[in-house]
């Protein structure tokens, strides 16, 4: 019998004008982006921080420190290429990935399917391994509000390779 772990990963970001707003590797046009040390992708970041927590191995911090100098500006693509080697490493493959993007607006359901792929991608999965869908805040809260976006991620690894 294969061993199994489930993860959970959670972000949120600031909205704020002046800066991209990237979600899952695709920049999406709207007039404010997320604020971070990094591109401040919360939908990369909850999925990174689900695979490093269902391997035991930490979460985004400490692997890629806000304060760290090297990471400023950094892409998320290549943080999320680089957790999953450091799970692979340990011999984990990733089975499932479901997500939900929090936020009052913009609407996501077109760049969806686009997100899906270039996590899929990045992460060497099939694009039917990983699921994301878009929710509102009800108008309540600071994403509510359209003063943040927030995500989570779930996540199902197993040992050994993908079948």
């Amino acid at each position: 019998m294969k061993k199994i772990r489930v993860g959970e990963g959670w972000d949120v970001h600031a909205l704020v004008e002046g800066r991209p707003l990237i979600m899952g590797g695709i920049e999406i046009p709207y007039h404010l982006g997320l604020l971070g040390h990094s591109d401040a992708d919360v939908l990369a970041h909850a999925i990174i921080d689900c695979l490093l927590w269902a391997a035991a191995l930490g979460d985004i911090g400490r692997h890629y420190s806000d304060t760290d100098p090297q990471f400023k500006g950094a892409d998320s693509m290549v943080l999320l290429a680089d957790t999953v080697k450091k799970i692979t490493d340990l011999g984990w493959s990733i089975g499932n990935i479901d997500c939900t993007i929090i936020c009052q607006a913009p609407k996501l359901a077109h760049f969806i399917p686009l997100m899906q792929t270039q996590l899929a991608n990045v992460m060497g999965i099939e694009c039917q391994d990983i699921n994301i869908k878009a929710k509102t805040a009800e108008k309540m809260g600071p994403v509510g509000e359209g003063k943040a976006i927030e995500a989570n991620s779930v996540c199902l690894l197993f040992q050994g390779p993908a079948t």
